[in-house]
Formats: C-alpha cells, sequence, structure tokens
C-alpha cells in the first residue's frame, strides 16, 4: 500500500508545474521528494484540508501557525528552496483539467482530507471602513503594535528600536543588535544635524527610541505622535524614567491632524512611510514639507519593494500588518519631490536588515518558552515565519529600506549656506 507522502507527491508535481522543491514526510511516517532538500512535515489531516479549503500561500501559512505543518531545521532555507522553484520557473501551475481535478478529489477522499473547513488561527486582521481612513488606520497599527509591550520588550534591544540597525562592526562579539541600534539613531540624528534646542517632529514614534536618543544624547526638543495608545504610554513611562520631560513630549494624533507649519527644524519617519498608503502618500509628504521650517531637514527611513516583487502578500497583510503599502524607491524620491522638497541623499540599508531581522529571530529563538507563555504559540510562530520570511525577502533584493534624507527649501530656492552644507555629512 502507497504512503500518503507517495500519494501526494505526484499530485502536487502535477498541481505545481514541477518537481517538489522539499522533501515531504507525511504523519504516516512514509517520504517522498529530493533526500537533500529541507523536510516539510504534514502532522494531520487536518493539513491538507487546509490547503483544500484555502489553496496558496494563505493556507500553507496558517497550515505552519497551527503546527498542522512543520519544516525540519532552519525555516528559511525551506521558505529559500520554495521560494527559488518559483523564480526560477521551476514550478509553473498548468491548466487543469476536471478529469485532474476529479482524480485530485477521489485522492483527498482516501487520504481523509475532506471535510469541514477547520478553524483560522487567533490573530487574523479584522479591520472595517474604507481603506485608510483614520479610524482603519488606527486598528491596523492597534493590531501590529499593541500586541503587548511585554511582547516587544522580549523581542527588541533595550532601546525597542523596531526598524533596521546600522551596523558598523562585523568581527567584534561584543558589538550586537543594541550597540547597531544606537549607530542607527546616532547616524538619523548627524544627518539632520541636531543641536540643543533643535526642534524635531518624530512622526509614527514607536516605542520612542529615536526621540528619547535626540533629546537625552542631542539635547533636542523633540515632539513624538503615535497612533498606537501602548506605545504612547510606554514613551510618556521612559520620559519620566529618564527625566525627559522639559525635552520630550508625546501624543496620541494622526499625521492628518498635526497642526501648524513651519515649526520644526527636523522631522523623521521612521519606517512609518509604509503603512500610510500609496493614495495618501502626496498628503503625507505635503504633511513633511509643511511642518519643516525653510532649510529643515527631514529624514524619511522606509522599506521599498523591487520593480516587479510583490510587497508584503496574503500572509503579512493578514497577520502582520494589514494595509500596508511599499512602492519601489523611485518612486517615494519623486513623491517627496513632488511635495516640494529637495532630496540630498539616499542611503540604502538593506543588507543591515538582514543581519537587524535574523538578531530579532535568534532573539525569538532563545526567548521562545517566554514568548510561548506571554502570547500562545500560534502567536510564536507568526513571528517565526514572518522574521524568517523577511530576512530572506531582504536578502534577496525582493525588498529594501532606503534612509532618504530631504530639506525644505527656502522662499529663494536656498536649501542653506556653504558651511551649513558642510555640516550635512559630519560624522557619516
Amino acid at each position: 500500500m502507497k504512503g500518503v507522502a507517495d500519494t501526494l507527491a505526484p499530485l502536487l508535481e502535477e498541481f505545481t508545474g514541477g518537481p517538489l522543491p522539499v522533501r515531504l514526510r507525511a504523519w504516516d511516517g512514509s517520504t517522498a521528494g529530493p533526500r537533500d532538500a529541507p523536510v516539510v512535515v504534514l502532522r494531520s489531516r487536518r493539513a491538507l484540508r487546509r490547503l483544500l479549503w484555502q489553496p496558496g500561500e494563505l493556507g500553507l501559512a496558517e497550515a505552519y501557525i497551527t503546527g498542522d505543518i512543520d519544516v525540519r531545521g532552519d525555516l528559511g532555507e525551506g521558505l529559500r528552496a520554495l521560494w527559488h522553484a518559483v523564480r526560477e520557473d521551476r514550478l509553473r501551475p498548468p491548466r487543469l483539467t476536471a478529469g485532474d481535478r476529479l482524480r485530485a478529489a477521489g485522492a483527498a477522499v482516501r487520504l481523509g482530507a475532506v471535510g469541514p473547513r477547520p478553524p483560522a488561527p487567533r490573530g487574523r486582521a479584522r479591520l472595517n471602513g474604507s481603506l485608510h481612513s483614520k479610524g482603519r488606520d488606527r486598528a491596523a497599527i492597534s493590531h501590529h503594535y499593541d500586541l503587548s509591550n511585554d511582547f516587544y520588550e522580549l523581542l527588541l534591544d533595550p532601546s525597542m528600536a523596531y526598524s533596521c540597525a546600522y551596523w558598523t562592526r562585523h568581527d567584534d562579539p561584543a558589538y550586537g543588535l543594541a550597540e547597531a541600534q544606537r549607530d542607527k539613531l546616532e547616524l538619523i540624528c548627524r544627518k539632520l544635524g541636531l543641536r540643543p534646542g533643535t526642534r524635531l517632529l518624530d512622526i509614527g514614534c514607536g516605542w520612542g527610541a529615536l526621540s528619547l536618543y535626540a533629546a537625552r544624547t542631542h539635547r533636542a526638543q523633540v515632539h513624538a505622535v503615535t497612533l498606537s495608545s501602548a506605545q504612547r504610554d510606554f514613551v510618556r513611562d521612559r520620559i519620566r524614567e529618564h527625566g525627559l520631560e522639559e525635552y520630550v513630549t508625546v501624543e496620541l494624533r494622526d499625521y492628518r491632524d498635526l497642526d501648524g507649519s513651519g515649526g520644526y527644524e527636523a522631522v523623521t519617519a521612521i519606517e512609518m512611510g509604509e503603512h500610510v498608503g500609496d493614495e495618501h502618500y502626496p498628503r503625507f509628504a505635503a504633511t513633511i514639507h509643511r511642518m519643516l521650517r525653510p532649510q529643515g531637514r527631514a529624514l524619511v527611513q522606509q522599506m521599498s519593494r523591487g520593480r516587479v516583487a510583490p510587497g508584503g502578500g496574503a500572509f503579512i497583510e493578514t497577520y502582520i500588518a494589514p494595509d500596508m503599502h511599499m512602492r519601489p524607491l523611485g518612486r517615494t524620491v519623486a513623491l517627496l519631490e513632488n511635495a516640494g522638497l529637495e532630496v540630498r541623499a539616499v542611503e540604502s540599508l538593506r543588507e543591515h536588515y538582514v543581519r537587524t531581522v535574523r538578531a530579532w529571530s535568534a532573539t525569538l529563538e532563545r526567548r521562545w518558552s517566554d514568548v510561548v507563555l506571554l502570547a500562545g504559540e500560534e502567536t510564536a510562530r507568526v513571528w517565526r515565519l514572518y522574521l524568517a520570511g523577511g530576512a530572506l525577502a531582504f536578502a534577496e533584493r525582493r525588498m529594501g529600506v532606503d534612509q532618504i534624507l530631504a530639506v525644505r527649501p527656502s522662499a529663494d530656492g536656498g536649501s542653506g549656506t556653504a558651511g551649513t552644507q558642510a555640516a550635512w555629512y559630519e560624522g557619516w
């Protein structure tokens, strides 16, 4: 009698249009597929049932999240094998005839995979309202960032910086994520030319890593805004803890509700622009321009996608960052310029993000039992999959991240004197 894996393998190859890029191990112990490939374990019939009800990326992801499917060894290598097969056109699903579908249905019945739809894992984003309305944006931000401050404290470095770090040393065992995040914060402050008293608006401040660093180290006057109440409360506590009440204020506010104009010498948006949406990005860029005084500087650190690469995907949209939008770098630069900002420098940090995400992933694995105890195993597996896929996307150039430095020109078109221009690159 043929084992489950032996039955499934030819059907999967027929449906995907190519040889299996992974080795299958089924719940009955049978195996099929290349011996030197990553091993995908089908733990129960429910794994097949999930894929029947939800074919494609989301069905696979949910089967992994629930533990119905697992990967032996390095999850990133398993994802790499699948993506490589797709990219090299080794998997090209053919048009299926009615007979093909009938044979597949018969195999599903024989394997006991036919049945009611399995329940979806906990943690799906459920948003209402029109895309990027203020209420929907608040819900989208809350879904991701209000998971709990305790969760992010387990995952992130002590500064709670949740963005790409800047790794300046490679062979120093004493140099880790915390030091790389500090170097990223200092890089931003130097690019902005912060001095004591510089007024900085930090849009989408996260847990306040940049706001607090700019105030504590450079004595800038910082106003921080966020849509996450959990983040707002965390930053308030850190302000009091570090005695920075006279330097930092934080509030719950949408960028569309920012009052005034021309009041800041510097504006930052660190990996916040991905949440704005394509249709609303011109307004976001115009807000940065409006909030800067003439010759003021803006630093936008933002993820991008390759010209033909998808940004996000069904799993990311459903479980991690609903409504997130990424575009190629050139289009973002054009949108900032169309708002009247003069882009002065762009620095890619793509390789830095590979190392950053891998550091977060290593922390997740090291603290796995604590994360499961706090958030549950399904949430822990969501994040394991998210981080493994993210590191791979940056490593393979399907996604990037860039620091875009811009200035609001003065009325005469100037961006600063020769003396101040020299300071743009001081300490880079």
